[in-house]
């Protein structure tokens, strides 16, 4: 039912943001002024027809080649494209006619305004369950992106999956997306409006984490997260005191990636060379490093900024030599009580 239903609700219900009964599949947070400032170059029909529900444009991604899931009608990738660069690319997946046809009418358009000598943006009609059937170069993407769109898929482990193997070693899957508190009921799932509405398919964010490591990414890290409002009463009341949150995740392609935090004795230092960020840098909600200043991370937050394109952005301090067991207050804890004699543990930084 998933994707005919995406395909009839977002080509044919939906024929504006407008139209939307809750705020799922819409944006809450004011975008950073150079996003605010790429989204104004984007031709107004493909602003009318936009969903999504947190803003996917991870730093440093100039000269890029990134993958969109879910492109809709394009915003995204349009805004993606002057982030990128005339060098870097965009190619945008989605499984809807509709959507597609407004996202690739303008094609011409965007590359205009964007001074380009030739589109860097393309945009191919596929199932986002099926990515290994359309012939997308595998190990080439720097980044994937989606927003808002992984929900509405039934087998959302293929996605993952598939997308660590279209990744670089060293690459990202940054996306935002709806999560559950709970487990959504089987009856629920099928329900054609909350399912288009981005609720249905919302995974249980435990599941999300379980298949997710599956897939490869054995840290995800969560950037920013929203509880949603639900607007109208008839789905309110289906939902039964479910709760649904906007997050943004993001995915590292990295093959040494331990699955909890461990403490090497480890730090870097900001050089405040990302732009747009210089004075901090937000590697995800626990990791705010201010430029200049000499931060403790534990060894897969050393990797995730070592082995990736954010290295030439940092100094980096100590190295994988001695191990001092769990980063201090990163969600696990020692599991043994402590001895009366034994040695208070330093206070430290959350990785």
């Amino acid at each position: 039912m998933n994707i005919e239903n995406s395909r009839d609700y977002y080509g044919k219900v939906l024929q504006g943001s407008e139209d939307l009964k809750t705020d799922a599949c819409c944006t809450a947070e004011a975008p950073p002024p150079a996003i605010l400032s790429a989204m104004m170059n984007v031709h107004e029909d493909v602003r009318a027809r936009y969903y999504g529900c947190g803003l996917v444009a991870p730093q440093a991604i100039e000269g890029c080649h990134i993958l969109d899931l879910g492109s809709g009608s394009g915003q995204d990738a349009y805004i993606l494209a002057q982030l990128v660069g005339e060098h870097g690319s965009v190619t945008g997946v989605d499984t809807t006619p509709e959507q597609l046809a407004v996202a690739s009418e303008h094609l011409e358009w965007h590359r205009e305004r964007f001074g380009y000598a030739k589109s860097n943006v393309s945009f191919v009609e596929g199932d986002i369950e099926k990515l290994d059937q359309l012939s997308l170069p595998g190990g080439h993407f720097d980044v994937i992106v989606s927003n808002c769109v992984i929900n509405l898929v039934a087998d959302k482990q293929a996605v993952f999956a598939a997308a660590h193997k279209l990744l670089k070693e060293g690459g990202e899957l940054y996306f935002s997306d709806v999560y559950a508190d709970r487990r959504v009921p089987h009856h629920l799932q099928n329900d054609p409006v909350l399912h288009g509405e981005c609720l249905s398919g919302a995974l249980y964010w435990g599941d999300f984490l379980a298949q997710a490591k599956a897939a490869g990414f054995a840290d995800p890290r969560l950037v920013t997260s929203r509880p949603l409002g639900i607007g109208d009463a008839g789905v309110a009341a289906k939902l039964d005191g479910i709760s649904f949150y906007s997050a943004t995740y993001r995915l590292f392609k990295l093959g040494e990636l331990e699955m909890q935090c461990e403490d090497y004795g480890q730090a870097v230092r900001y050089k405040g060379t990302v732009a747009h960020q210089p004075r901090v840098f937000e590697l995800d909600g626990h990791h705010h490093i201010e430029t200049g200043r000499l931060f403790p991370i534990c060894g897969n937050s050393w990797k995730m900024l070592a082995n990736t394109r954010f290295a030439e952005h940092f100094e980096f301090f100590g190295d994988f030599s001695q191990h001092y067991g769990v980063f201090p207050d990163c969600g696990v804890s020692v599991p043994f009580g402590a001895d009366e004699g034994s040695v208070p543990a330093t206070a430290a930084a959350c990785c």
